[in-house]
């Protein structure tokens, strides 16, 4: 029986309303070509976030604390284009006069104002070519986890699949591969999650320099790998065009390509029954040469060290003070609004004062610039 929509969120939703209706997990995998692994993956998805768990999540706050009114909104909108040169300090000063009242601070505002499109953008920022880091040897299971998205191809139904596949590099073990429908930020930090919480935490994640591991901003962040740091896991990023340096997962990946993708499934649901084959095979079956023929799965070992449920506030125990991030990157310092990156919004950053004034800015443990009163300087 063909699935009514072919998208992946569409499928997620038809099982499981199925299942919801009295049918059983057995025979709807049986209907639907996939294995029982693979429909019970989405029954503990639905059971443990409701329908929402099959769609693509949000990472924004589900709460948004002292929230502007809309009738401020409002007000402040018609206040900017009657003076279209004003900025948010002159607009807050004249309207609060003007109503007796206090209004939210100008940082906000200008954000209102942003979101209105109100506000002339700047000149395009600098990017930032990528920074390599240091590549460390595993010695043992869980020192390096590494992590990419394999090429894409078409499925039976012509939709694309991009696999993002995590393995642990000292043990060759696969800890994860998961067909979708677009590389994803969102996506890919939910997979982490999934593995994270079967396996652990590795010391570090190595990838290359391609969305969403790595982007052209501060320090190369993006929210995946914010996110990361933020769980207390280091990054490591290979040397552009020098994929040998993550040359067995890239073995991995050839492997993967001619097992399952020759020929493809007809829709994403069995591409990923495929994977989850493939996977089984590839840690418990398929001796490998560089382990002196052991199996992955002999070697490999869960970490000890395991993901919070609720996620930890980071901490600056050697800095002198510590500040947020709003949602758009920005930070409030000496009476000033500095821009860092979009991907740390909704974090907090340490500042330490250096001999010359400065104030060093530091995410988890990692240090990206000065801030003083004209502004941020990246390093």
């Amino acid at each position: 029986m063909p699935w009514k929509s072919k998208t992946p969120v569409d499928l997620r939703i038809e099982f499981m309303k199925r299942v919801m209706k009295g049918e059983t997990v057995a025979e709807l995998c049986r209907v639907f070509g996939i294995s029982r692994k693979t429909g019970d993956k989405f029954k503990q998805r639905f059971k443990r976030l409701g329908e929402a768990g099959l769609l693509d999540l949000s990472r924004a706050p589900r709460v948004i604390p002292h929230r502007t009114s809309p009738e401020v909104v409002k007000l402040l909108i018609e206040e900017k284009k009657r003076h279209p040169s004003w900025g948010p300090k002159k607009l807050k000063n004249t309207v609060e006069e003007r109503l007796h009242c206090e209004l939210p601070a100008a940082s906000t505002i200008g954000d209102i104002l942003e979101r209105a499109g109100l506000v002339s953008k700047r000149g395009r920022r600098l990017s930032v070519p990528p920074q390599p880091t240091t590549l460390r040897e595993a010695l043992a299971p869980n020192d390096v986890w590494c992590i990419d998205y394999k090429g894409q191809f078409r499925l039976g139904d012509r939709s694309l699949c991009y696999p993002l596949t995590l393995t642990d590099q000292r043990s060759r073990f696969i800890l994860g591969c998961d067909g979708m429908a677009a590389i994803s930020d969102e996506e890919a930090r939910e997979s982490c999650e999934e593995i994270f919480r079967q396996y652990g935490l590795p010391k570090a994640m190595r990838s290359d320099n391609g969305v969403p591991f790595a982007s052209s901003g501060l320090a190369n962040l993006t929210r995946l790998s914010a996110f990361w740091l933020q769980v207390g896991i280091e990054l490591e990023r290979i040397r552009p065009a020098h994929p040998e340096e993550n040359g067995q997962h890239e073995r991995m990946h050839r492997t993967l390509k001619f097992e399952t993708t020759r020929p493809p499934r007809t829709n994403l649901l069995q591409q990923q029954e495929r994977f989850d084959e493939f996977v089984e095979e590839f840690n418990r079956e398929r001796p490998h040469e560089a382990l002196g023929m052991k199996r992955p799965a002999q070697v490999y070992k869960p970490s000890p060290r395991k993901l919070p449920a609720v996620l930890p506030e980071l901490d600056y125990p050697q800095h002198d003070d510590v500040i947020p991030v709003d949602r758009a990157g920005y930070v409030c310092f000496s009476r000033r609004r500095s821009y860092l990156a979009t991907a740390l919004a909704y974090q907090t950053v340490g500042l330490r004062e250096e001999l010359d004034g400065r104030w060093l800015v530091t995410f988890a443990k990692l240090d990206l610039g000065h801030l003083d009163h004209t502004g941020f300087s990246p390093l």
